[in-house]
């Protein structure tokens, strides 16, 4: 096996938050596919050497992949069906894409398949659900799928984040070496919310230090960025709103493009994350347009149900070790022609 690039495709890509991840451990995509035009237009704006189809994934085909021996098919599949913020319809809801995701692996036949969803899927009420694709993946000849939760605070990024994360391996050599990622940032590591973001509230000269030693001093909740048609004006529920305002933030909205405090904000008022804020609480890199592009909501909406790079990378790494053994190396730099 080489150490070089491997190759994979990617559906509801949204902002690019895995696809960023996945490159950076060494993978080249050959396709992310994305339906929402936003969506699209950070993708582009960014990576014009990506290709990028703004495609309903229900009527894709990807049967052009099959002979093209691709090793990763990837996605953060729509969370809507079990996101607690919505009514967990499950397979009923009509956005529930994963026979979709399902049937890509079939028409590619991928080395390995990984998909992304909320933390609400692990819940007892989805558990024929998840067994059920499971034992999809198994006919198609994948090796004792499985899932498990990942939390984005083990991986540097200044959120809880868990996400339910699904890895099935067609080769049983390639399983057998595959080991999840462990924790780059356990228990007292985490990346709070003042360490992460210090530098931006206090881009126009308010007492960002005090507030970020004194008040963020902790990772926050989960971002929740809403659907294409609803939410994402705000950082999430009540319960998120309120564990917000106790690191100091504002909940309620987010400020406009730019805005941070200026010297005469008061100390202990709440103040709105910028989109530029809220995308380094994702885990996004600064160089990374956003904010450049869109405006506040879509720009919000964009990234603010994204799979962080930082998570995608270690699984990517992860995947990447168990595929490539005789490869050591920690990031696409070290390896990358």
């Amino acid at each position: 096996m080489t150490s070089g690039p491997l190759t994979s495709i990617e559906i509801c890509a949204g902002a690019g938050g895995q696809a960023l991840g996945l490159e950076d451990a060494g993978f080249e995509h050959e396709l992310l596919v994305e339906y929402w035009e936003p969506a699209c237009t950070i993708l582009e704006e960014n990576r014009r050497d990506w290709r990028v189809e703004h495609e309903d994934v229900r009527g894709y085909s990807f049967k052009e992949f099959k002979s093209k021996e691709i090793d990763l098919v990837a996605g953060g599949v729509p969370c809507t069906p079990a996101s607690k913020a919505g009514k967990q319809l499950g397979a009923s809801d009509e956005r529930n894409l994963w026979p979709d995701a399902l049937r890509m692996v079939e028409e590619v036949e991928p080395r390995v398949a990984m998909f992304e969803n909320v933390r609400g899927l692990m819940d007892a009420k989805f558990a024929d659900w998840r067994q059920e694709t499971i034992d999809r993946l198994e006919q198609l000849g994948y090796k004792d799928p499985e899932w498990r939760l990942v939390y984005a605070a083990d991986f540097g990024v200044p959120q809880l984040r868990p996400r339910s994360v699904l890895v099935a391996f067609r080769d049983a050599d390639d399983r057998n070496r595959f080991k999840w990622p462990e924790p780059e940032t356990p228990g007292e590591a985490r990346v709070t919310v003042g360490e992460a973001i210090k530098d931006l509230v206090g881009a126009r000269g308010w007492d960002a230090h005090t507030w970020a030693t004194e008040v963020a001093t902790s990772v926050g909740p989960t971002l929740v960025g809403g659907s294409e048609k609803h939410g994402g004006a705000d950082l999430g529920p009540t319960r998120a709103r309120a564990q917000w305002l106790q690191l100091g933030v504002d909940g309620l909205g987010l400020a406009d493009h730019g805005w941070a405090p200026d010297p005469g904000w008061p100390p202990d008022k709440p103040f709105k994350l910028n989109v530029r804020m809220a995308a380094r609480i994702q885990g996004f890199p600064d160089t990374w347009k956003i904010d450049q592009v869109l405006r506040k909501t879509n720009a919000y909406k964009t990234m603010g149900n994204a799979f962080p790079p930082p998570v995608a990378r270690a699984m990517g790494i992860a995947i990447r070790r168990a595929l490539q053994p005789a490869w050591a190396g920690g990031a696409r730099s070290e390896t990358a022609a």
